[in-house]
């Protein structure tokens, strides 16, 4: 493969728009967002390309506005399952065949229109579906999900380029093959760019996939099989089902040909998928690929030499952004004691002034918890820590289930750096600080590490240089992504590969070469031109 043919620059971050007040950016996208909350959509399944409807309708729900009836989708059978992996199957020989440029191009095209004709349209339905406000929407569904295809294409072609050394008489050359038999994609309401990517990425590579997106996600989904189609995915490439999970995995995870798991979700699930494959092992026509990403209790720790406005700032973006429901998301904080009390006055201040509603409105920072579920579950928290002899509720705290599953940004003060909410993941707009002797900047950085099982993100503040290259050793485990005077969230493709260890995932980066590794099977070919004619060496004369 011609190395010219790699550097042509797909590989460039969509510019995102502002959507400042009074912009003809927004007014669009707002007047997108009304029309497709006025309408009823419906939503059938894709298997094979064909559209699948059936009698078990389930209604779809807003988050801002749970008595809102904006359609329905078509939920599937095991029968389902079984159509979705045999039209994968059947697709693979001729999407093996097909040039990787001609699967480029597929996906090239899907990121043009998303850049241009479908940006409102996924925005508004990222808006309506997942409540999120105009510029979550905008780095999300349109931005980070176009650079994924984009620079995606740039990964793969650089990979195909990758060939090893040849001697004399000899060509060395490695195929990048795809996996024998077909993925499965397992994806999160979260990030709609999260679930565009990891069917994409493993098709890109010439894998066909049988794809489950969240039952909290499936307007963004739709959207997403709408570009596909139109940027000339042949059918059975990827397959949309919307199906019981649990079954769903059980019934996938023991198919002969199951042959790679690209999983977004909780642990607990992943953790059963996993054990499911080990289960399975023996059946497989070969060792499936694993790869999953499965969320965090993000840190923030600050030195007693950190701008105390910067730390304010970064603990209110990054735990607050999304309502939380961010894996990155500034879940615990490590604030030392001379600084608190200023640290804790910024942070009031400006949460004071943060506004609280539907994404219809620009000007709403926070909107809704994805459901009733998240917001009872967040409800629990705060309601604990009130009762708390240990745990003082110190800003916000006040839930709303009247209309829509609002839980205003709070902040938790505990005592006990091992108390709930400083410990477990909560996947909302709750901050937990723990503030700490100055003195003790050592034993906070190992308190730290050793408080989660998990390993995502996490951020160190602070002005001193010698402080922060021993937060950077002490934590070497403690997060996949560090960051260094900044908040712990906005990962963006190509600069900042994404992926954690420990119970957060098998770390393998998504927005990066080393994520796309993952879905190709090498085989390594060596051509003799001029052939032995004897068996004969010359030590033996």
């Amino acid at each position: 493969m011609s190395k010219a043919i790699s550097q042509v620059p797909f590989a460039v971050n969509e510019p995102v728009n502002s959507y400042a007040p009074g912009t003809p950016e927004v007014k669009s996208l707002i007047a997108q967002y009304k029309k497709m909350w006025a309408e009823k959509i419906e939503i059938p399944m894709v298997i094979n390309g064909k559209e699948v409807r059936t009698d078990d309708k389930v209604q779809l729900q807003s988050p801002q506005d749970h008595a809102h009836d904006f359609g329905f989708y078509h939920r599937g059978t095991m029968q389902h399952v079984d159509d979705a992996i045999n039209a994968a199957l059947a697709a693979k020989k001729q999407w093996n065949e097909l040039g990787w440029e001609h699967r480029a191009a597929i996906f090239l095209k899907a990121a043009d229109l998303l850049a241009g004709p479908y940006r409102d349209v996924i925005n508004a339905a990222t808006m309506i579906g997942q409540s999120k406000n105009v510029h979550q929407a905008e780095i999300d569904a349109a931005c980070e999900f176009i650079d994924f295809l984009r620079f995606n294409v740039e990964f793969m072609t650089e990979m195909y380029s990758e060939q090893p050394v040849s001697d004399a008489g000899i060509w060395n050359r490695v195929e990048y093959r795809p996996l024998e038999g077909f993925c499965f994609a397992v994806t999160p309401f979260n990030f709609t760019a999260i679930s565009g990517n990891l069917p994409t990425c493993m098709a890109m590579l010439g894998n066909v996939v049988v794809w489950k997106p969240s039952d909290k996600q499936i307007y963004s989904a739709k959207v997403i099989m709408d570009v596909l189609t139109e940027a000339g995915l042949p059918a059975g490439v990827i397959n949309m089902i919307f199906t019981d999970g649990k079954e769903t995995a059980e019934k996938v995870l023991a198919h002969r040909d199951f042959a790679g798991l690209h999983f977004t979700g909780s642990t607990k699930v992943f953790q059963g998928m996993w054990k499911m494959i080990g289960d399975n092992i023996h059946n497989y026509r070969t060792y499936p690929r694993i790869v999953g990403e499965t969320g965090g209790k993000d840190f923030v720790i600050a030195h007693p030499s950190a701008n105390v406005e910067a730390v304010a700032t970064a603990l209110v973006r990054g735990a607050f952004e999304y309502q939380g429901q961010k894996c990155s998301a500034a879940s615990r904080a490590y604030i030392p004691q001379s600084l608190w009390a200023d640290v804790k006055k910024v942070m009031e201040s400006q949460i004071n002034s943060i506004k609280i509603g539907s994404p219809e409105d620009p000007s709403n920072f926070v909107n809704a918890v994805i459901d009733k579920n998240s917001f009872e579950k967040c409800k629990g928290y705060i309601d604990r820590a009130n009762a708390s002899t240990e745990a003082e509720v110190v800003i916000g705290g006040k839930c709303d289930d009247s209309k829509g599953w609002f839980v205003h940004p709070t902040v938790i003060e505990t005592t006990n750096p091992q108390y709930e909410s400083m410990v477990e993941e909560i996947f909302g707009p709750i901050l937990s600080i723990y503030v700490y002797e100055d003195a003790k900047w050592a034993e906070t950085l190992e308190l730290v590490d050793s408080s989660s099982p998990y390993s995502l993100t996490g951020s160190v503040f602070a002005q001193d240089r010698y402080a922060i290259n021993e937060a950077f050793k002490a934590l070497e485990n403690a997060s996949g992504n560090f960051y260094i005077n900044d908040k712990p969230t906005g990962a963006v493709v190509g600069q900042q590969p994404f992926g954690g260890g420990r119970a957060s995932g098998t770390n393998d980066k998504a927005g990066s070469k080393m994520n796309l590794l993952r879905w190709t099977s090498v085989r390594s070919v060596k051509e003799t031109f001029v052939s032995p004619k004897d068996y004969k060496y010359p030590y033996l004369g």
